[in-house]
């Protein structure tokens, strides 16, 4: 390795473009063919004497794996938004920096909830099914009826980046938007949605109802029985946020009866091993948390994290720093 180059490792393969980047201008060891943990990445850091991390959510850095961080490293740069998986607080206390990949991602996110929306509404899921099995028979004009989207009610819970791109795309389907968030937003930002500040008075008011907000202690199951009760009847759930914001007894139940008409969902609690009671609903719509997953945004992610490296070795701010 040569001494005038940075020095990274990487606890995944990174899209090509982003690994011909770090070949020309990083010394860092090759891609690893599988993803590496938290241990497995010290190591690698210890050996090479690493400057820089790039982690997902693979190899995660809390609690006592923070003690552990090689001395060498100098910025953890995760590519991603979230940061489910570091203990950002604990990190920087160690006079480590920490970055993100905020923004590049929004599009693709906002993207797929829309297409979960549109799957859990029009029951693609169950259509798919039918069609594998060798369709075989006319469906009757009142069979496996799903739910148009247009002109309905999507409330919005989270009105973050995401949560904006979201109410954009909804307009196309002339869906009246409204958005419970913690504080209000400037006109611009709201995009036709309305707020309304208690969940509880919005929930009874949405057909579908989307979810775009951080998981964290407080949020943590906040969808339960409770809250799926006061959708209407027959409402669409969508999930495309985190997984722990959900209590998976009640969506289950709730998609058994009827309570909901169908979910999509992109993320659960057990990923990548979701609870098996979810594979077995046929209006259960779900994708393997790949809301990023483009070649057009997984290179942006990689570059912004690469940026962030050469900003910390050039002693620049970081682009896209995380505070405590």
């Amino acid at each position: 390795m040569s001494l005038s180059r940075t020095r990274i490792v990487r606890s995944v393969r990174l899209p090509e473009a982003v690994e011909a980047r770090i070949a020309r201008e990083f010394d860092a060891p090759s891609p690893p063919p599988e993803p590496l943990n938290t241990a497995a990445l010290f190591r690698q850091a210890e050996e090479t004497q690493a400057e820089a991390l790039l982690v997902t959510h693979h190899a995660a850095i809390k609690g006592d794996d923070v003690s552990r961080i090689p001395s060498s490293v100098r910025l953890v740069a995760t590519v991603s938004v979230g940061l489910d998986h570091l203990d950002v607080k604990a990190i920087r206390s160690r006079g480590i920096a920490v970055s993100n990949t905020p923004d590049v991602l929004t599009e693709c996110n906002a993207d797929l909830a829309l297409l979960l929306i549109l799957a859990a509404a029009r029951r693609a899921a169950e259509y798919t099914a039918l069609v594998r099995k060798g369709w075989g028979r006319d469906l009757a004009m009142d069979e496996m009826l799903g739910m148009r989207i247009s002109n309905k009610t999507l409330g919005i819970v989270g009105m973050g980046r995401i949560g904006q791109a979201v109410a954009r795309r909804a307009r196309g389907f002339g869906m009246t938007v409204l958005y419970n968030n913690r504080r209000r937003l400037a006109s611009e930002l709201e995009h036709g949605a309305t707020w309304v500040e208690s969940l509880e008075d919005m929930l009874p008011r949405c057909q579908i109802i989307s979810l775009h907000l951080p998981g964290s202690d407080d949020t943590d199951g906040m969808v339960d029985q409770a809250f799926l009760s006061r959708l209407p009847r027959g409402a669409i759930f969508v999930n495309a946020a985190r997984g722990r914001l959900v209590n998976e007894d009640a969506l289950i139940e709730a998609l058994r009866s009827g309570q909901l008409a169908g979910a999509g969902l992109d993320v659960c609690r057990n990923e990548p091993n979701p609870d098996p009671r979810l594979l077995e609903l046929p209006n259960l719509f779900m994708t393997p948390h790949v809301g990023s997953a483009t070649v057009e945004t997984r290179t942006e992610m990689g570059m912004l994290a690469l940026d962030n490296v050469a900003a910390m070795a050039a002693d620049r701010p970081l682009l896209s720093p995380v505070e405590a």
